[in-house]
């Protein structure tokens, strides 16, 4: 008889599923997915941002916004508050892998979350609250 085989490592099955692991280049492949599907509009205008992945947020960002979690997050100044002349001042969204990977387990759900926060992101770099952002969702759900 040939031998058993070894069973499937903890990798292994990550792999199986479909979903990036931290540090995979799939990861950053779905936010510039989310950048490209933005209306042009918006997508020309975030030439000053920049967008950059972390694993994990920082006591310190989680701290700024008094949230327990983060998906992602925007700093900077939105472009509805620019300074003297129109100069902008920079502006950075990050988008946090390891709430993504843990918070939506399958390849479809992790792409449609990172495109929300990703969308969600940008709203913030255009002027658009949480609250405003809030309200949109519950006239788009109908509730």
């Amino acid at each position: 008889m040939p031998p058993e085989p070894d069973p499937p490592s903890e990798a292994d099955l990550a792999d199986a599923s479909g979903a990036p692991e931290p540090g995979d280049d799939s990861f950053e492949a779905l936010v510039f997915a989310a950048l490209d599907s933005l209306p042009d509009v918006f997508r020309e205008r975030l030439g000053s941002v920049a967008v950059v992945i972390e694993d994990e947020p920082t006591p310190d960002q989680l701290t700024s916004v008094g949230a327990w979690g983060l998906l992602g997050l925007y700093t900077g100044v939105p472009r509805t508050a620019w300074g003297a002349e129109n100069a902008a001042y920079a502006s950075k969204i990050t988008i946090f892998r390891g709430p993504h990977l843990r918070q939506f387990r399958d390849p479809e759900s992790l792409a449609l979350g990172v495109a929300d926060t990703v969308r969600h992101e940008v709203a913030h770099h255009f002027g658009i609250s949480d609250a405003r952002l809030n309200e949109l969702a519950r006239e788009r759900h109908g509730r």
